[in-house]
């Protein structure tokens, strides 16, 4: 409950009640399934290298908000997951939103990228930048995972910019 303002310690309090012995995490109030979403586009852009055609799949995978994904997913407390998330303490909702914006941005860059590589017929290029994005969209993951789980540390914009400008 460290850092978490008071205005939003009682309805934290009753959430963690009503969350807890469920897939949805005590400490935040967020469910590590969204994860699930991106794990998808990560798969589809690891096949690129070896199957470039795959690159269609993954322009049809489109970015899921929270809700969105549990809506649309067989999470067994969905809804409780996406009611949930209106009450997520803003000490982890603001990390959270602005990690998952950064894995969006990166995603549509890499898509680009990829797009380009395959264009240009070079196979090592595509197979080096698919590669460059699956380790940063991993560490994106990895970064969320932490926040779900209490941690609120961010990756740094200026590591995302920089990744983009060498793309």
């Amino acid at each position: 409950m460290d850092g978490i303002p008071p205005d939003e310690l009682s309805d934290f309090a009753r959430w963690r009640d009503r969350v807890r012995g469920t897939n949805i995490s005590e400490k935040t109030l967020l469910a590590t399934d969204y994860l699930n979403h991106f794990n998808e586009i990560v798969m589809l852009i690891e096949m690129i290298p070896d199957m470039p055609d795959m690159l269609d799949e993954c322009r049809i995978w489109q970015p899921k908000s929270y809700a969105e994904h549990f809506r649309d997913s067989g999470f067994s407390d969905k809804e409780l997951a996406i009611e949930a998330y209106g009450h997520v303490p803003s000490k982890f909702r603001r990390p959270f939103e602005d990690t998952i914006a950064q894995a969006h941005q990166v995603i549509a860059h890499t898509l680009e990228r990829i797009g380009t590589d395959i264009d240009s017929g070079d196979p090592d290029k595509l197979r080096m930048d698919c590669q460059t994005s699956v380790a940063m969209i991993h560490r994106i993951i990895q970064v969320a995972n932490g926040i779900i789980h209490g941690t609120a540390h961010v990756m740094e914009q200026g590591e995302i910019d920089l990744y983009l400008q060498n793309g």
